[in-house]
């Protein structure tokens, strides 16, 4: 009880000092996982909105897919990036394992699913408030689906922060890719994992602090924006 006390006390020693090893990997998972949500929305906006404005064959087919990716199993997609950008593999020559793009490649198609498939369900719903109204002004469906995006874009922005908070705790496919390489590769979660095996609690206490801290943040920020969508919606 007296290590895991003296353990606390140099966790918040190191959180309050801004140690540097603290704030290196904070950093870089904020990086990583920033770049990856941002990239998987660029993909899983539109896919998600193309999916549940358009009408075309195997489009239920397309829908349950998504839904079955959004429980893709961490470890498997960091193999299967392993082996696409090892050296033996057909992007070897990117020279990209064991770098924060393999990391931020994983992490976007462990996410991309997740964006797709919950922007389908919110686009969804409203296009069928608007559909009458989109086909009695004969509008382009290209255009239907931008203007549902921008509509939707308080619960799309909670998509978004779902994206973050899965991406922000994975695990599985960054050491895999990354290796968990000091000053170039590790993040919060590897760190956690690394520190806990080597018996420094400090270090992985103060990033588990870190990251419950983030959660809570990103839980309240979709909390907040689903209230004011709501009051918006009701105004």
């Amino acid at each position: 009880m007296q290590d895991f006390s003296a353990a606390f006390g140099l966790a918040f020693s190191l959180i309050i000092g801004a140690d540097a090893d603290l704030i290196e990997i904070i950093a870089l998972s904020l990086r990583v996982s920033i770049s990856a949500v941002l990239l998987s929305g660029l993909i899983g906006f539109p896919l998600g909105a193309l999916i549940a404005v358009t009408r075309f064959p195997g489009r239920q087919v397309a829908a349950v897919l998504l839904n079955a990716l959004m429980g893709l199993p961490p470890v498997v997609v960091g193999l299967l990036v392993y082996m696409a950008i090892s050296r033996a593999g057909p992007l070897g020559w990117m020279n990209l394992l064991y770098s924060p793009a393999a990391m931020i490649i994983a992490q976007t198609i462990l996410v991309t699913p997740i964006i797709a498939a919950l922007t389908r369900q919110v686009v969804e719903d409203m296009h069928k408030e608007y559909d009458e109204q989109f086909r009695s002004l004969c509008i382009a469906p290209h255009r239907v689906i931008a203007a549902l995006i921008w509509d939707s874009r308080y619960s799309l922005l909670t998509v978004t922060l779902a994206g973050f908070g899965r991406a922000i705790a994975e695990v599985g496919a960054v050491i895999i890719v990354g290796g968990n390489i000091d000053h170039l590769t590790r993040v919060m979660t590897t760190a956690i994992a690394l520190e806990t095996s080597k018996g420094d609690l400090a270090l992985a206490l103060a990033l588990g602090i870190i990251l419950l801290i983030l959660a809570l943040s990103v839980n309240a920020a979709v909390y907040g924006l689903r209230s004011s969508a709501r009051r918006l919606a009701y105004a």
